[in-house]
């Protein structure tokens, strides 16, 4: 791939500024609740959920399941927790899983599975939002919410989405500038729904390769084709991949159809 192909460079301190001052206008004096994952996106939006509110606003929820969650993400979410000084919970999510797999009689598909345990998740989020009177924060990123990588109903459901404005790549930026620690920064990105999941693997393609084809497309609205022939080899495959995903998931961004009487 060109090397200008590409997410464009932020200023992360003007970025921090801008989320920070979003968050608070928004959360008010509530307090917020989040899932934190031990990845990148979690990490960094609690750390600017606790610059924007002080820590004493935010509640994080560990939600582990058993033969899915690498031990080593629960760690480093515990660990950023205790040094932040953070209220945190953990609450484990295995059993509530296969009550709910028990009963539909899953047929083993692992797709329809993860996203069970993205909406108990959810589930957890919402129960302590309502009962303590907190916002659910999201962690889903630009790339993400673009190309439908996420959970309808499920780490999709959340009330304020404040890296939803950044690419992948850019949040690993602002991750660094911010003081996340490396080990979360370099991890594979992954939702973790699965053993062995990875997302890049799911996809087939890179963040690095699909911020940059959406940087094209979206932002510089360039034609598929145009965006191919600046890539070179291989060129329409990629954009397929990423134009594919745009348009087959384009309903989750958007409010369920209703019939006009």
């Amino acid at each position: 791939m060109l090397s200008f192909a590409v997410a464009p460079s932020i200023n992360s301190d003007e970025v921090v500024r801008k989320i920070v001052k979003f968050l608070r206008q928004k959360v008010g004096k509530k307090g917020v609740v989040l899932g934190l994952s031990g990845g990148i996106d979690s990490t960094t939006v609690a750390a600017l959920s606790i610059e924007a509110l002080g820590k004493s606003k935010v509640l994080a929820l560990i939600m582990p399941e058993d033969g899915s969650t690498p031990p080593v993400d629960i760690e480093d979410a515990v660990s950023f927790a205790e040094s932040k000084g953070i209220n945190y919970r953990i609450l484990n999510i295995t059993d509530a899983t296969r009550c709910i797999l028990s009963s539909v009689a899953s047929k083993g598909n692992k797709v329809a599975e993860g996203n069970v345990k993205s909406r108990i998740r959810m589930l957890m989020l919402y129960y302590f939002a309502n009962s303590e009177g907190r916002i659910v924060v999201g962690s889903s990123d630009r790339s993400e919410l673009l190309i439908g990588y996420f959970t309808k109903y499920g780490d999709g459901g959340a009330d304020i989405l404040p890296i939803g404005g950044l690419y992948k790549t850019q949040v690993r930026q602002l991750a660094e500038s911010i003081g996340i620690p490396s080990r979360i920064i370099s991890k594979r990105s992954s939702p973790c729904l699965w053993d062995g999941q990875t997302a890049e693997g799911e996809l087939g393609i890179s963040y690095e390769q699909i911020d940059g084809i959406l940087t094209m497309m979206v932002d510089m609205r360039m034609k598929k084709e145009e965006i191919a022939r600046l890539l070179g080899e291989g060129g329409d495959a990629l954009v397929d991949k990423v134009v594919e995903r745009v348009h087959n998931n384009a309903h989750k961004l958007r409010f369920p159809p209703i019939l006009k009487i």
